[in-house]
């Protein structure tokens, strides 16, 4: 195990080297300043796409925008928000909370840009069925001879859609909250009869489909987003006079890679380390240039990718710059960042314990379960839509398989392993979306400001 979990690490280290910053964040930073800023000049209008203003049920696609929006975010919503800032602050402290926030703001722009591509360059199956992500409009915008971008997404957009880290932390959870403080002793068999049940219920949701796990995720979505924004307000308000001390210290400790001890040996006095792990969580967290929110949004009723693009933007705000802020402050102003070396999850549950005693970690518990379950149904939809391509749509179904093993895996598997596997592979999955995305930019440029013209003239 420790052979593997340092195998994983060196690949999560390599794949996440300074190209990958490079074409990431740089590259979304040229996406806003191409556009102009012009996505966010339009978020009143997104929301009113989003509440169905501009619906038309006899649109091509098979969700509606709303539905499209729940299957990306409850993918994105999950323990990226819960695990992912524990161990961004465990790791970095407050200050790689700010670069979480520089991730989703530039990450904005990036999902704006993909998902509209996924509409204005979406393709049809081997079974012609209408498909969108980032294999088609490679495909279709670029060519055929780009084809080996759309296959190398295709491939690592398979293995990343894995549920590895949702399931470990949430066997993780299920041992610190429930089994262990009530006596059981935590093995290997209870954790496999953990996986056996997330296996069942799972299988029950995925064999469904799309349209299936887009109606769960509907529901599943806004009511997890309610319930965890309400007990951490809790936590906020017990805790109301450390508030400003710590969102003045995420931002002045962004730019202080000298402030850490010496028992902190991941930065190692390098500002850059910072700001790469910072980046590294955010994208954990709301998977801004990965691809994968793209795939859900090429599938939505609409014959317009400018709404699309301006519905998928509001991930990134709602996922980061809201969910996951919350949970970092919450680690923040209890404490148990300095008092505990826990980590990810069970970091976050001791600030809810903390704050909330007797109730807070169930109540946290709660949050978990729906985070992580309603991840796995739009994770597995994802690897469907990659293998499909690869291999032809009536075969995606054996990607199940691989998925329910993945499952029994991450259960049975170390976090440090899983997180730097879904690191390593998720960087690998950057590549080919924002090489084709900037390449691909002025098309999108030049919908958008089709679109905006007409709806001026409207």
């Amino acid at each position: 195990m420790e052979t593997l979990n340092q195998l994983l690490k060196d690949f999560s280290s390599l794949a996440w080297g300074l190209p990958l910053l490079i074409i990431l964040i740089g590259g979304g930073l040229y996406l806003i300043i191409r556009s102009q800023f012009l996505p966010f000049r339009y978020l009143g209008h997104a929301i009113q796409v989003l509440r169905g203003k501009y619906d038309d049920p006899n649109d091509p696609g098979q969700i509606t925008h709303f539905q499209a929006l729940t299957t990306a975010l409850s993918s994105t919503i999950g323990m990226g928000n819960i695990s992912g800032v524990a161990l961004a602050i465990a790791v970095g402290g407050p200050g790689a909370v700010f670069w979480m926030w520089v991730s989703a703001i530039i990450g904005m722009s990036t999902k704006y840009f993909t998902s509209t591509l996924a509409i204005l360059y979406r393709g049809k199956d081997s079974e012609g069925e209408l498909q969108g992500g980032p294999m088609y409009f490679i495909v279709k915008g670029l060519g055929k001879r780009w084809k080996f971008l759309a296959i190398m997404f295709s491939f690592f957009g398979m293995l990343g859609a894995l549920p590895v880290v949702n399931v470990n932390q949430l066997k993780q959870a299920i041992n610190d909250i429930i089994l262990i403080p009530n006596g059981v002793e935590v093995s290997f068999s209870t954790n496999l009869i953990i996986a056996a049940i997330l296996v069942i219920f799972t299988s029950i949701v995925i064999l469904g489909g799309l349209k299936r796990i887009s109606a769960l995720a509907s529901k599943l979505v806004p009511s997890m987003v309610l319930l965890y924004f309400v007990l951490v307000v809790i936590i906020l308000v017990v805790n109301y006079t450390e508030v400003p001390k710590y969102l003045t210290m995420i931002v002045t400790d962004a730019f202080a890679a000298d402030y850490w001890p010496e028992d902190k040996p991941f930065l190692g006095g390098v500002l850059g380390a910072l700001i790469l792990h910072g980046i590294k969580r955010g994208a954990f967290s709301n998977e801004a240039g990965l691809g994968t929110a793209a795939m859900a949004h090429g599938a939505a009723k609409t014959d317009e990718p400018v709404r699309e693009g301006l519905v998928a933007m509001l991930g990134p705000a709602i996922d980061t710059l809201i969910v996951c802020t919350l949970t970092a402050l919450a680690i923040l102003v209890t404490g148990v960042w300095e008092t505990t070396a826990s980590n990810g999850v069970s970091l976050t549950a001791a600030a809810f314990q903390s704050a909330i005693p007797e109730v807070g970690q169930y109540l946290l518990m709660v949050c978990v379960f729906i985070f992580s379950v309603s991840s796995l149904f739009s994770y597995a939809y994802y690897g469907n839509k990659c293998l499909s391509f690869l291999i032809g749509a009536k075969r995606k179904h054996y990607y199940n398989y691989l998925y329910i093993a993945s499952i029994v895996l991450a259960a049975t598997t170390d976090f440090e392993a899983m997180i730097n596997f879904i690191d390593g592979v998720f960087a690998l999955m950057a590549i080919p979306t924002m090489l084709a995305t900037i390449i691909l930019a002025p098309k999108v440029i030049a919908a958008s400001k089709s679109y905006f013209n007409k709806l001026k003239n409207a």
